[in-house]
């Protein structure tokens, strides 16, 4: 392209152009080499700058606007105070001009660049600093992608916020698919198909972040950036999360997201399940729902391994997620009925949760009155407790004349 805008020029060159003008165009070495010294220039600045962001040339273009603008003003101040005292306005004025738009233009450039990250307080609707617009940016860490449920919410469309997937995560998982051991490679290779499964999902946008983070564990590397972005976090891992909100970071474990999304079982649903195992208690079986609810039928011992309708009767909310009690006998009575066995079944609970928790209470007194030396005056009918008699391993000695004992099981011990 410099070449052919040189020709042109040449070309549009006629007798009555300057005389320089025409030696350069018979010359015809000359456009040949300044083409290729300002290409050769131009070229070498792009590959001397390999890595060139946004952010830095319009901090550079603002900054030295912002300078030469100030040098202006002092310029013209100058001028005023030069006629104001009717000095000459030589050859010093005009070098003091030069240097001032030179300093300022050199410090708005550096203020700019140094608080590039909090200038978009000064100008809305510009931002230097890596910021994304809009809903939060959802960084998943390796036991995001490694779980694989992320894809399949992202592929319901719920997800609406780029989702943003950091190096050092990718990483990681390739460590862990190189790894020697058989579970640690399937979960690494798991976790880099979700990536590209990610990827190539119509209306995801996903993005590979490549900032460089201080941090070298990955835990504090994804704090550091999702601080940083700002960033919701996806995890499932509970440590991390809760030290992402100690540092006051949104976060999502997907999880809770699944505990949100199951259907909700109220007294008296009729459902069909089929009893795999007896339960703790005399007379119950568990079967399972279709998302891993548990429920525990009350009467359900002698249906295991028949699927059966069953009638919730309650539920309780534990640790490892929520656990249904229901009734066989219950799917045959009609409407009325089975509200009035519900709720006599739910105050039986009651009742028997409220005895139970009476025992312990009085067992804990009778440990203190024993403590306090006055356990045989409350308890005079109690019978003392007898140790337990422990049976060992029966020795057997008929091994001759080499005395060796033992057991039946091992006879050389």
């Amino acid at each position: 392209m410099m070449l052919i805008v040189m020709f042109l020029y040449v070309w549009s060159i006629n007798q009555k152009a300057s005389p320089a003008e025409v030696g350069f165009a018979t010359n015809w070495w000359a456009p040949v080499v300044t083409a290729l010294v300002l290409s050769g220039i131009f070229l070498a600045i792009d590959l001397l700058t390999p890595r060139k962001k946004i952010s830095m040339i319009s901090g550079v273009i603002f900054g030295l606007m912002a300078g030469l603008m100030t040098a202006w003003v002092f310029s013209a101040i100058i001028d005023l105070v030069v006629q104001s005292w009717g000095f000459e306005s030589g050859a010093f004025i005009s070098a003091i001009k030069v240097l001032l738009g030179v300093s300022f233009g050199f410090l708005g450039i550096t203020m700019v660049i140094q608080t590039q990250d909090e200038f978009r307080l000064v100008i809305p609707y510009v931002e230097f600093a890596k910021q994304m617009r809009g809903p939060l940016p959802l960084v998943l860490d390796t036991s995001a992608l490694i779980d694989a449920r992320i894809a399949d919410i992202a592929a319901s469309g719920l997800i609406q916020q780029t989702i943003v997937i950091p190096e050092f995560v990718i990483e990681e998982l390739q460590i862990l698919a190189d790894a020697r051991d058989r579970m640690k490679r399937n979960k690494g290779r798991r976790g880099l198909d979700m990536v590209t499964k990610l990827q190539r999902m119509n209306g995801v946008d996903v993005m590979i972040d490549a900032t460089p983070v201080s941090k070298k564990a990955v835990d504090l590397a994804l704090i550091e950036l999702c601080t940083r972005m700002p960033a919701m976090l996806v995890t499932l891992d509970i440590a991390l999360s809760r030290i992402a909100t100690i540092q006051k970071i949104p976060t999502l474990n997907i999880n809770d997201l699944t505990n949100a999304l199951k259907p909700v079982v109220i007294p008296g649903k009729m459902i069909r399940v089929e009893l795999i195992k007896p339960g703790e208690q005399h007379g119950q079986a568990v079967g399972y729902l279709a998302d891993g609810t548990m429920i525990v039928a009350e009467d359900g011992y002698p249906y295991i391994g028949e699927t059966r309708d069953l009638v919730i009767t309650s539920s309780m909310q534990t640790a490892a997620g929520r656990l249904l009690f229901a009734r066989v006998d219950m799917a045959e009575m009609d409407s009325d009925e089975r509200e009035q066995a519900i709720q006599d079944s739910q105050h039986h609970r009651r009742s028997a949760d409220h005895d139970h928790h009476h025992d312990h209470d009085r067992d804990d007194d009778r440990d203190r009155g024993q403590d306090d030396g006055y356990g045989d005056e409350h308890d005079e009918d109690v019978k003392p407790l007898k140790p337990a008699s422990i049976s060992g391993p029966r020795v057997v000695d008929d091994f001759g004349s080499s005395g060796a004992k033992g057991t039946p099981r091992n006879p050389r011990r």
